[in-house]
């Protein structure tokens, strides 16, 4: 309880302040902001960022706040480190997996592309020991798919789903492995394994005590170098027939 009053001492009250259960949303909603805005600023704004945190209703919702708004940057960052896993990968890649194949013309509100809500230029994904089960197979099929170049670390290696559908007198369930992944390439090699990244970057300790991030530091380096080679253009929309 806080007790305040009016400068000349009258009219105290107190107040009563409710503390939050747990501060941990407020450290990664931090720490996304804070890449977010250093991938805009390193990049001069050529480059969109996003985070996936996990592949269930959490990591969906986090990959549509962001990504309307960053993929029209010439180039996208996408982050799965940490991703806890879940189930969505496969409506994220295909989002993700999009091509602008024509755009539409309004006449006041500029062009859109076609299909709509696809991204402008070239994908990169940054991946860690962290990224495990749907975060597994999202990196795995983020590669195999070509979307882009993929940074970090091998990930977690954990692809063997559970399913906790026994429940007990006591009020717990037990959960069992049921369902396994077999991929074109590897067969059943994600499993106990996980995904090698294209470029392998670690985080060491002093790295952290600096607050430094090398593999975002190299994802930034490597679109940016995509770009240059070949950068992404809006079309002239010229020689428009005259249809009247």
């Amino acid at each position: 309880n806080l007790s305040i009053a009016d400068a000349d001492g009258t009219n105290e009250r107190v107040i009563t302040v409710q503390t939050l259960a747990d501060d941990n949303p407020l450290h990664y909603r931090d720490w996304v902001e804070n890449n977010r805005a250093y991938v805009h600023e390193k990049s001069g704004g050529k480059l969109g960022y996003l985070h996936i945190p996990d592949m269930v209703g959490a990591g969906y919702a986090a990959f549509h706040r962001y990504f309307l708004t960053e993929l029209d940057y010439e180039g996208l960052v996408v982050d799965v480190r940490f991703n806890r896993g879940g189930h969505v990968s496969q409506l994220l890649l295909t989002k993700l997996a999009k091509k602008r194949i024509a755009y539409g013309r309004s006449r006041w509100m500029g062009a859109y592309p076609y299909p709509r809500e696809a991204p402008f230029g070239p994908l990169i994904a940054i991946c860690n020991e962290h990224s495990g089960s749907d975060g597994d197979i999202f990196s795995h099929h983020f590669k195999q798919m070509g979307l882009g170049t993929l940074v970090g670390k091998r990930t977690w290696g954990g692809v063997v789903g559970i399913w906790p559908r026994n429940p007990l007198v006591d009020g717990t369930v037990t959960t069992q492995p049921e369902f396994s992944n077999w991929m074109n390439d590897v067969q059943w090699g994600v499993e106990n394994y996980g995904t090698d990244p294209d470029v392998e970057i670690d985080i060491t300790p002093q790295d952290y005590s600096q607050q430094k991030d090398p593999q975002l530091d190299k994802a930034i380096e490597l679109v940016l170098e995509q770009i240059k080679q070949n950068p992404p253009q809006m079309p002239a929309f010229d020689n428009r027939p005259n249809l009247g």
